[in-house]
């Protein structure tokens, strides 16, 4: 699961930076072998460095991380994986 062609929305492209977007996905690469087609990460802007919460339901999985960006921002990612390709999307776009 998510080894496939990956896309990314307008959204995404205009709102999250390119050095997000990749940690993002490398969060994503990063996951246990049973994954969830379904991932959410939370993004927040925490005493000037990003915040990221990524989590699943099934199975269950959560992981912090905090990372300096020069711009944080304030949104919430989904990847969603549907076989064929992979979509980071912003939770607005769903």
């Amino acid at each position: 699961m998510f080894q496939n062609k990956r896309f990314l929305t307008r959204g995404v492209q205009a709102e999250i930076p390119m050095e997000l977007q990749l940690f993002l996905w490398n969060c994503i690469d990063n996951l246990p072998e049973e994954r969830d087609y379904f991932q959410v990460l939370a993004l927040k802007e925490i005493d000037g460095k990003q915040h990221i919460h990524h989590f699943s339901e099934q199975p269950e999985y959560s992981q912090d991380y905090m990372i300096n960006l020069t711009n944080p921002v304030n949104q919430k990612v989904y990847v969603i994986d549907d076989i064929d390709h992979s979509t980071m999307l912003l939770a607005e776009e769903y």
